[in-house]
């Protein structure tokens, strides 16, 4: 496969986890090569960026499960570790808000019917949602979701909160201009409790920054407020898809229409420390995964869930 021209790496840290809990990390200058969905979806190998002298290799994001050895051998044969397995969830908007809604569990239905409710009950009777879309409107609403974002396990514990920068701002009116975002919040009794953030790129929604007030976990408002934003963009009827992007979640799961199965792949130089950091890699994950079989083997669920989040 032809190379694009050389792209910056950046150290990426390669985790030795159990649960939640870093056990150590080792770093490698990786240049991430990021699929898109409709990338995905067509099973298209991406084209590699040629290496400086000083990077590792690349992490591919979202590449097809069933491309790896095809990514591989594109490659040259450099060293392959995969670093995450999951579904890559999307919505199709060609399906219609009714078809989707009748595609969802009546259990979801009627549940996220009873939390709607009762959350309008906190409001006055009526859900508060309120929809961004112009270049005039963006700092408003970056003002209150960042605020909501700084409450977040996502800022907290992932460092993956909405983000705060004049650029970010900039950004979003540029998008808002070529009318190619979508953002809403959602407000309980007054109060700012949930926002969503979605840029637009070729038709596809994505889903980009998503948070809400812990101290309103018990009425789900994320869920309501995804399911308000739904009922919006199918509205508008001038999307093709929503894309959930990487990584796995219940919401996803019980949102989506379709899904490809995934892997975030690492293509590391063959030099001897690659070969044994993924070799020591490789053997602490299947030590780990080993050890939480038999955890729940043997019905300790409740040790496994403190395992997994390193309490």
């Amino acid at each position: 496969m032809s190379q694009t021209p050389t792209a910056a790496a950046k150290p990426v840290p390669l985790k030795f986890e159990v649960g939640a809990r870093t056990l150590m990390a080792i770093s490698r200058s990786l240049v991430r090569v990021p699929l898109s969905l409709d990338d995905a979806r067509e099973g298209r190998l991406p084209q590699l960026p040629a290496l400086d002298r000083a990077a590792h290799g690349y992490t591919i994001t979202s590449l097809p499960e069933d491309r790896q050895e095809a990514m591989v051998y594109a490659s040259g044969g450099m060293l392959p570790f995969v670093r995450q397995r999951y579904t890559r969830y999307f919505i199709d908007f060609g399906v219609g808000f009714d078809g989707w809604l009748a595609g969802l569990s009546s259990n979801a239905r009627q549940g996220m019917k009873r939390k709607a409710k009762k959350i309008a009950a906190e409001s006055g009777g009526d859900l508060d949602i309120r929809h961004f879309r112009k270049p005039e409107e963006m700092e408003a609403f970056h003002d209150v979701a960042r605020k909501i974002s700084l409450r977040t396990y996502q800022e907290r514990l992932l460092g993956s909160g909405l983000p705060d920068s004049q650029d970010f701002i900039e950004s979003m009116q540029v998008l808002a201009a070529a009318d190619q975002v979508r953002a809403w919040l959602l407000y309980i009794g007054g109060d700012p409790a949930a926002y969503l953030y979605c840029p637009v790129v070729d038709g596809t929604v994505i889903y980009a920054h998503v948070g809400h007030d812990p101290a309103f976990n018990d009425l789900s408002p994320g869920g309501v407020l995804q399911l308000e934003a739904m009922r919006d963009m199918f509205d508008e009827q001038k999307f093709a898809r929503f894309d959930f992007t990487e990584g796995e979640g219940q919401h996803k799961r019980q949102f989506a229409t379709g899904g490809v199965p995934c892997v975030d792949l690492l293509l590391l130089r063959p030099s001897l420390a690659n070969r044994l950091t993924t070799v020591a890699l490789g053997g602490f994950n299947s030590g780990v995964a080993l050890a939480k079989k038999a955890v729940n083997g043997a019905g300790l669920e409740k040790l496994a869930k403190k395992v997994r989040r390193g309490s």
